[in-house]
């Protein structure tokens, strides 16, 4: 089907769904057209550049912004420039307007690093088309070749009120979908959904003409981060550090899977990677009045590193805003790691963590040193299973404990 009637045909079926534009219009072979000089730069030896090149079915491979990994709980891209943005401090730049914060519950995570190259992933469910995973300097994409392609997370309980869902995206096909629905299907048919689409639209099934976004060619041909946060019927979605949709009656669903609906050629694959669903979000002064601490997910930090991330701005900011307007209220900021790799230097990266984003909290935010202490327990405290990626997730965290 051309991507045309795609389009008539998934408007006619979805009925008055919302679409939320989240790709730049730029045509694919423009893309692929721009990324040879920067794969050919980016890759140091003809190994890697041959399977970069395989795990795209014979196209240049795309630029692919580094990801974090042991407690680094995030993924990052710029506009313009990725490296720069990365670079960036949290509250600099486009991150000084960034909101989004990721809930406080893995519910669903998986960079495929426990599946075989070449397989559909083990944890998520099939539904249809062709798809199977590849690997990319050391990172693994599921790779959709067909139209469609769609695949499931399937949850032990319908979505909370609050979740939030993040993942890394290439898609190269001009003009087609790539969707993400949230609402099980004939449950909700008239639910919304997150359109990646390279072509634009203008207005909803029903006509009503609500408004969508699309960006410039800051970021195509990448791989990125999609981010989508929902609060009740609220959505904002997130393309790397933009904001790019912020609708208050999108009414996305909260069923008992979150669906994606590809459409790929062999020619032009779409990558999907690094999934994150995560429910749940409170407010932190609420939850250290009532509990006396609470943890957060939302700081996160270079790769062995206590440099803080720029995604961690919203997060940092909502602290920084509590101890100003409370100046009695005093934090001891705890730094947290799972069980992977060594348990000393495990335990100094936490110390070296904890202290980064005290440092932090005093200089930007001008709040008193006495007011805050740092300190470290590396993997010595989990809360959760440190055997599934979930647990994991859990388990890397800041807590911020009432003193």
């Amino acid at each position: 089907m051309s991507p045309n009637g795609f389009m008539r045909s998934a408007l006619t079926v979805a009925g008055a769904a919302l679409l939320l534009t989240i790709l730049t219009p730029a045509p694919a072979h423009a893309q692929i057209g721009k990324l040879k000089d920067r794969a050919k730069a980016a890759a140091t030896d003809q190994a890697a550049k041959k399977a970069a090149e395989a795990a795209m079915g014979g196209a240049e491979a795309p630029e692919v912004v580094p990801m974090a990994d042991e407690a680094d709980d995030g993924v990052t891209a710029g506009a313009e420039d990725p490296s720069a943005a990365a670079a960036m401090a949290p509250g600099e730049g486009a991150w000084a307007n960034y909101d989004f914060v990721p809930g406080e519950m893995p519910l669903f995570i998986d960079d495929f690093s426990k599946d075989r190259v070449g397989n559909f992933p083990q944890r998520l469910e099939f539904l249809d088309g062709n798809m199977e995973i590849v690997e990319w300097q050391g990172r693994r994409f599921l790779r959709a070749t067909t139209n469609p392609a769609r695949f499931a997370i399937a949850l032990d309980a319908p979505l909370p009120d609050k979740y939030t869902l993040e993942f890394e995206i290439l898609p190269l096909v001009d003009g087609w979908f790539q969707q993400v629905y949230f609402s099980d299907p004939g449950q909700y048919p008239n639910s919304a959904l997150c359109s990646v689409y390279s072509a634009g639209l203008t207005g909803d099934g029903a006509g009503t003409g609500r408004s969508l976004v699309q960006l410039d060619g800051g970021l195509d041909g990448k791989v990125y981060p999609c981010r989508i946060m929902v609060d009740g019927n609220y959505a904002k979605v997130y393309q790397g550090e933009q904001r790019v949709a912020n609708v208050p009656n999108a009414s996305l669903g909260h069923g008992t899977q979150v669906i994606f609906r590809l459409t790929g050629t062999v020619e032009q694959p779409v990558m999907v990677g690094n999934i994150r669903l995560m429910g749940g979000g409170r407010d932190l002064y609420d939850a250290l009045e009532a509990e006396g601490r609470v943890a957060t997910q939302g700081i996160l930090f270079d790769s062995g590193s206590e440099r803080i991330r720029p995604e961690s701005t919203p997060t940092l900011t909502e602290i920084g805003d509590m101890l100003e307007q409370h100046a009695d209220l005093r934090l001891s900021i705890e730094g947290h790691t799972d069980g992977d790799g060594d348990d000393a230097a495990n335990q100094t990266l936490s110390e070296r963590r904890a202290a980064a984003v005290t440092a932090y909290l005093v200089e930007s935010h001008s709040i008193d040193a006495g007011r805050l202490e740092a300190v470290g327990f590396g993997e010595s405290k989990p809360v959760a299973d440190n055997t599934t990626p979930e647990g994991k997730q859990q388990n890397r965290r800041v807590e911020l404990v009432k003193l």
